[in-house]
């Protein structure tokens, strides 16, 4: 969000004026690597019309506290996603909350409120708490009806996220190279055969090490579940430390 410089800050505005200026969504639901939900087996999906911000981070300079992004819920859009999740029979329950960061930080950037403001509802809704895979991809089959309808799926996480590891430097570790590559393989395999391969990344000897955690590798799968039958392409990535921050799109942009 600060590092102007870094390249994935402007491949994010680039894929920001896409989304604003070329498949101009009616709406946003987007899922986060920051919210699992409270209860197992179920969603929560955020109802609330006022735009707040959550800071679910600790231990940062005083001007991270005091970031705003102007943005607004809609609850007519929340219950089409509740809706959509329920006759998936998925189980759900709406909250009122905010947009976490794994949300509006990038957004801010994708979508600077000075050059290019997303004046459209941004809808949030969880992740299962669950490391489940499979679970995940049915998640995003139940909202990709969602996609017909002009609102824009939008999944936030990374290829590769090992905190842990950043001590490190810079240098690309042999587990981010090998782990950001075999997502690429996966995203972009034959739709029939993406969901399997998919979660078969969870099984590999570098998964743990790629994400300890694998909350921030399970929003793509999300993501992969509502594309349908539209392919996914790597638009670009850098393999970085620790860190990989590949960016993804399922299905072509009109023109």
């Amino acid at each position: 969000m600060y590092e102007t410089s870094h390249p994935a800050y402007s491949k994010l505005r680039d894929i920001g004026r896409e989304i604003a200026e070329h498949v101009k969504p009616r709406a946003v639901v987007v899922f986060s690597a920051h919210w699992q939900a409270a209860h197992k087996g179920e969603i929560e999906v955020n109802v609330a019309e006022e735009g707040e911000l959550i800071y679910d981070f600790y231990g940062f300079p005083k001007r991270y506290y005091e970031e705003e992004f102007p943005n607004k819920g809609s609850e007519g859009v929340a219950n089409e996603v509740i809706e959509a999740l329920r006759a998936a029979e998925i189980g759900v329950r709406p909250v009122k909350r905010g947009l976490d960061h794994g949300v509006w930080s990038s957004f801010k950037v994708a979508f600077d409120p000075a050059e290019n403001p997303l004046d459209v509802p941004i809808v949030q809704a969880s992740l299962f708490a669950s490391e489940d895979p499979h679970q995940h991809y049915r998640l995003g089959q139940a909202v990709s009806k969602l996609r017909s309808q002009n609102i824009q799926i939008i999944v936030s996480g990374m290829a590769v996220h090992n905190l842990r590891d950043m001590s490190r430097g810079s240098q690309t570790l042999p587990y981010t190279a090998s782990f950001d590559e075999a997502l690429k393989q996966a995203v972009e395999s034959p739709p029939d055969k993406r969901e399997k391969l998919m979660a078969d990344l969870l099984e590999r000897p570098d998964a743990r090490q790629a994400h300890p955690h694998f909350d921030h590798l399970l929003p793509i799968h999300v993501g992969a579940g509502a594309a349908g039958d539209d392919e996914g392409k790597r638009l670009w990535t850098l393999a970085e430390g620790s860190m990989s921050w590949a960016q993804f799109r399922f299905g072509e942009v009109a023109a």
